[in-house]
């Protein structure tokens, strides 16, 4: 399959093996009762394998709503997938899934979702600083109107989060507009990467004139300094990146593009670090 036949949301690519994994959003009706995720499997970021399961949502009890976003993390030989499901309770959340293949089954590696209870939640990423592993996630816009971007200190087994949330910016921060139930502001995406020179950086995505994607940089970095929004690096319609090196060390983006149902397709780009922050290297 080529990218272009190929309509998911949230794209998100994990080497091993010698090979790329693509996960990604099933697209049919937003994500929403989908079943569960699929991966795709290649050599040269174009073509791809038909789609594998590697996770059935019915099989847990976690096909009740959303299916979203599945990222896949490669930690000691153990892969781990972050993805937002809704929770008994009605509110989205992240859990978090197990295997010890890239290619699944992927089994419930947390004990329900690592994000708040009583939040509606989503797009959890992982990021680790001094060993310590963090779930980066959005605080949804349809809970509070404003959206932000929060994150969590995980347990090392991944099975919960400990202490409180801590929140890292708004939505309204970048749109430099107050949030109303006319008009929300939106938050989703997050994704962390650490520069050649040290700035730590994080791709995210909201809604102005259309969809974008964003670029915010702390000051010190760490995922505990203050962060600052940078020039969006896309906004043409097209978001919810993240960024990885391919097998020859070239620094990618990928996300997907347009955001309109049924024709989100994942789409790649190569990319280069300035100074303070990332661009599309043209």
């Amino acid at each position: 399959m080529k990218n272009s036949e190929i309509n998911i949301r949230d794209p998100f690519v994990l080497k091993a093996n010698g090979k790329y994994y693509m996960y990604g959003t099933r697209a049919d009706n937003f994500g929403v009762k989908t079943g569960g995720f699929d991966v795709y499997i290649g050599t040269d970021l174009e073509n791809w394998s038909e789609p594998i399961e590697v996770f059935n949502s019915d099989k847990y009890g976690f096909n009740s709503a959303v299916n979203w976003a599945p990222e896949v993390h490669e930690l000691e030989g153990r892969f781990y997938m972050f993805a937002t499901f809704t929770k008994p309770n009605g509110l989205r959340g992240t859990y978090i899934l197990k295997s010890d293949a890239p290619d699944g089954q992927f089994v419930p590696a947390s004990d329900g979702a690592v994000t708040p209870w009583d939040w509606e939640c989503l797009d959890g990423t992982l990021y680790i600083e001094n060993g310590k592993p963090y779930c980066v996630f959005c605080h949804e816009h349809t809970q509070i109107l404003d959206g932000t971007i929060c994150f969590l200190e995980l347990r090392p087994d991944f099975s919960g989060s400990v202490g409180e949330p801590v929140e890292l910016f708004a939505a309204s921060s970048f749109l430099k507009r107050e949030a109303s139930e006319k008009c929300h502001n939106v938050t989703d995406g997050p994704f962390l990467y650490k520069m050649k020179n040290g700035r730590l950086i994080m791709i995210w995505s909201t809604c102005g004139n259309s969809y974008v994607q964003c670029v915010a940089a702390s000051d010190n970095g760490s995922i505990f300094g203050k962060w600052s929004h940078l020039e969006p690096i896309f906004s043409d319609d097209g978001g919810h990146g993240m960024i990885f090196k391919d097998f020859e060390s070239n620094l990618k983006l990928t996300l997907h593009c347009p955001n309109i149902s049924y024709k989100e397709r994942p789409v790649f780009f190569s990319i280069k670090e300035t100074e303070d922050s990332i661009v599309i290297d043209n």
